[in-house]
């Protein structure tokens, strides 16, 4: 099919594309910018709510921490908007495919390449930013605790799982959609899906030992007290482990990981060296309060209908020529003789993870407002099954650590954070959150 019969399409799909990753950067870059000074602006003095408990010093560290992150992202953000079109409009994918077309020949391993060569050049270019992130902002802060050798231990280690686990995985959806026909994203979705359960259920046991030692609670007294916890809730796990995270970072937190039967609870050490026993108890009631109020349950769904939603949207699109002239690439069609039996599949699979963040930004809020409602559940089932003074003690404790800022934006949150700041958390535990 010549090119021109979709130019209207493919050129709609150009003007459609290019104004989305205008605004959206627009819309980013004034949201940090009001981040910062509304941070900056407030960095003089403790809110008074919290001004008992909070140092001046701390309050500022955490002001400039967050300026720091912020401003950094913005960079961030400037990169990755310029090789999003690199990628695309300006034909970088379209030449990445053609060279190794031009080597390697059509078919599955100039596929698989393709898909790595992508994710290496990928990581090359976001390379200097995560060690900048890592090596400098977190080290001036006190947060890094990373060694150069541990961090090529992790690059190494990371590289071997993605490869054993992502390669099969790649050809297999690869795979069915050449060999499944019109439904290939019906077969497609099931199987990630399946993945995305098993994963669950292997990510504790085998997969995370091999970036951290995890070792069973040793703490007596705090064993016995969190297990009648989990008792009262009627939750089981399969143990309970201490994460030696200070390896890494100063930053602390506890998490459940697992499905079913493999469930684990894990608190970082740094997390148990922080926190008192009751403070420990009530971070553990909120974590209990997601299960309770079964918000996992409802994010797997979620899950579930978006993934499907995306799988069935890519089947289509895969089809249509104007999809691939409108991002910038030429698809394997009859203009070249020798290549019109290549398979477009590859590309398909990495125009649509490139484009549809692009349009999915502006419904970010969405699942943030969710996110946030969720956490104002747990915080209440762990008032109500902890101590709330614990609690908002534990919370005032792990924000200071962490060099969160108590003075966010109010729009910047209601766009991207995920948790209540801490002024809106403690507000709902206590009338004055800052006396527990």
């Amino acid at each position: 099919m010549p090119f021109s019969d979709d130019f209207s399409p493919s050129m709609l799909l150009t003007a459609v594309f290019a104004a989305a990753l205008t605004l959206g950067m627009a819309l980013k870059f004034w949201l940090a910018t009001r981040q910062v000074r509304h941070v900056a602006r407030h960095s003089g003095a403790v809110p008074t709510a919290f001004a008992e408990r909070i140092p001046l010093a701390a309050h500022q560290k955490a002001a400039n921490y967050t300026i720091t992150k912020t401003r950094l992202g913005m960079v961030e953000m400037a990169i990755g908007g310029a090789v999003l079109l690199g990628w695309t409009l300006l034909g970088g994918l379209d030449t990445l495919n053609r060279s190794l077309l031009d080597v390697m020949g059509p078919g599955m391993l100039q596929q698989l390449a393709l898909l790595v060569a992508f994710v290496a050049i990928g990581g090359l270019i976001d390379l200097p930013m995560s060690l900048y992130q890592t090596f400098v902002v977190e080290e001036r802060f006190g947060f890094n605790k990373m060694t150069w050798r541990l961090w090529l231990a992790d690059a190494l280690k990371g590289m071997a799982v993605g490869a054993v686990i992502g390669l099969p995985i790649a050809a297999l959806i690869l795979w069915l959609m050449g060999a499944a026909g019109p439904l290939w994203w019906l077969w497609a979705w099931a199987f990630w899906m399946g993945f995305n359960l098993l994963l669950m259920v292997i990510y504790p046991t085998f997969i995370a030992p091999l970036f951290n030692k995890f070792q069973p609670l040793e703490d007596e007294s705090l064993k016995t007290r969190v297990t009648a916890l989990m008792q009262r809730c009627g939750f089981s796990a399969k143990g309970l482990f201490v994460m030696d995270g200070s390896r890494r970072s100063a930053h602390a937190n506890a998490y459940f990981t697992g499905f079913g039967a493999a469930k684990r609870v894990v608190f970082y050490d740094t997390l148990l060296k922080q926190l008192a026993p009751g403070e420990v108890e009530a971070v553990l009631a909120h974590e209990l309060g997601h299960f309770k109020h079964r918000h996992i349950i409802q994010r797997v769904v979620t899950m579930f209908a978006l993934s499907l939603a995306g799988f069935a949207l890519l089947g289509w699109l895969s089809n249509q020529i104007w999809f691939y002239t409108g991002l910038g690439v030429r698809p394997n069609v009859s203009l070249d003789p020798a290549l019109a039996a290549a398979p477009n599949d590859a590309l398909a699979l990495l125009l649509f993870m490139l484009v549809v963040p692009v349009f999915t930004f502006f419904i970010s809020p969405l699942f943030s407002q969710q996110s946030r409602r969720h956490e104002f559940q747990a915080d209440a089932y762990a008032v109500a099954q902890a101590s709330g003074a614990d609690l908002s003690s534990a919370l005032l404790k792990l924000y200071e650590d962490n060099a969160s800022t108590l003075t966010p934006d109010p729009l910047y949150v209601r766009f991207y954070y995920s948790h209540p700041p801490a002024s809106e958390r403690l507000a709902r535990m206590h009338p004055t959150p800052a006396h527990p």
